[in-house]
């Protein structure tokens, strides 16, 4: 019989010893709310798919009060979830080097950045000169 005592990791609360795993944690978390909104669009898309009633049942729905202080609160998620995944990133890619020179971190989270801003920019011209018909 072996006396030794095996050494167990204590696991619970893990994530709370080191302020990037609690950043992480929070970062996902968020996600509940892209899944939220992603199940709002998808109920939207079922009601088009059922006729003009559905449809303005479900725009009569999402333009409600209660509504509209919900999807401000997942838009203000989306977009720490948005920032915080960009700012995670360069921990999570391998080391990127361009020139035989590490790029900063910084350097990767701001063209991240840059990158989504541009392209969110580049969606709401096109919407918004689909919508005005040209």
């Amino acid at each position: 019989m072996n006396a030794r005592k095996p050494y167990i990791r204590p696991m619970a609360g893990w994530w709370r010893r080191n302020p990037f795993f609690i950043e992480y944690m929070v970062h996902e978390g968020t996600a509940f709310f892209v899944l939220a909104y992603a199940l709002e669009l998808l109920a939207g898309l079922i009601c088009l798919t059922q006729g003009e009633a559905a449809w303005n049942s479900y725009r009569a729905f999402v333009a409600s009060g209660p509504m509209l202080i919900i999807n401000l609160v997942i838009f203000a998620a989306m977009l720490y979830h948005g920032y915080t995944w960009f700012k995670i990133m360069p921990r999570t890619l391998p080391p990127m080097k361009v020139g035989g020179q590490k790029v900063a971190a910084a350097t990767i989270t701001t063209a991240g950045l840059a990158a989504a801003a541009g392209a969110s920019v580049l969606v709401f011209a096109v919407l918004w000169f689909i919508a005005r018909g040209m």
